[in-house]
């Protein structure tokens, strides 16, 4: 074939992408441009995160509150401001309040300001470095945050879920799957979520409530600093993630969308692993 055959051939498909499309063809994608942008439109709904004054919580509830749901978050300091021009947090337009999760009677005796729920994000977490949790009183601690608030947070809303076949969404962490050497404590709450997980999945799955969790991989938020801002320990995590950077609080909202989305309706009970590819 000669080159001027070649360049006929080019010129003859270049005009052909540049032909209009039928009007069924258009219509059709702009139809499904509009299922998809209605699929994540959160107008009307309701959600709570928990944790959601920071980090990976932050950025699920902001997604949230972007897609027009009204967000309620929750948090261990006294008010809003007190997070104010701090990395990692932006409270605007989202209705906080102060709920330490770890103490149980507090969290029976606090009346939230709202009646309806769509969604639960429950991304509180805890952590103690330098050995702490092989100290039982910060085992507990942890395991109270971690694991125990879950449970104590799914029931206090279940009734409120179950009127509106809503979602529960949880943030575990990769380190269920593995040893974390010095955090055992953290490891062991994180891998009893896959369990929890599953099983309310399981349990109120035909009461119409979702139940699924995250397990995200190193994400660049003031809990994983430790290793982030050290340039030796940020390397190092580094070589181990496929796509060759740490995860956002937005990758992790990108994917509690979706959980909370009638794209996932038949999924119940499940852990999503995303890290970047940490765990291969």
């Amino acid at each position: 074939m000669t080159g001027a055959s070649i360049d006929a051939i080019h010129s003859s498909r270049s005009a052909a992408h540049r032909l209009p499309q039928p009007a069924g063809i258009q219509e059709a994608g702009k139809q499904e441009i509009a299922m998809m942008e209605n699929t994540f439109n959160l107008s009307g709904k309701s959600a709570l995160v928990v944790g959601g004054s920071s980090g990976i919580g932050n950025g699920i509830a902001r997604a949230y509150l972007e897609r027009g749901a009204t967000v309620h978050v929750w948090g261990t300091r006294a008010c809003a401001a007190d997070y104010a021009g701090e990395a990692g947090s932006n409270l605007d337009g989202l209705c906080y309040a102060q709920v330490d999760v770890s103490d149980a009677d507090a969290l029976t005796r606090f009346e939230p300001s709202f009646t309806e729920l769509d969604i639960l994000v429950l991304a509180q977490g805890a952590v103690k470095y330098r050995r702490q949790e092989f100290e039982i009183e910060s085992f507990r601690h942890v395991v109270d945050v971690n694991l125990n608030s879950v449970m104590h947070c799914s029931l206090r809303f279940f009734e409120m879920l179950k009127r509106s076949t809503g979602s529960i969404i949880i943030i575990s962490s990769i380190g269920a799957y593995k040893s974390v050497k010095g955090n055992p404590a953290y490891a062991a709450s994180k891998a009893g979520l896959l369990g929890l997980t599953r099983t309310l999945g399981d349990a109120w799955g035909a009461e119409g409530v979702r139940v699924n969790a995250i397990a995200p991989g190193m994400v660049a938020t003031k809990m994983t600093a430790v290793t982030t801002a050290h340039p030796d320990r940020r390397q190092a995590a580094l070589d181990t993630i496929s796509v060759g950077r740490f995860g956002t609080p937005e990758d992790m909202a990108g994917v509690a969308l979706f959980l909370a989305s009638p794209l996932a309706s038949y999924i119940t009970g499940q852990t999503l692993i995303v890290d970047g590819g940490r765990s291969l």
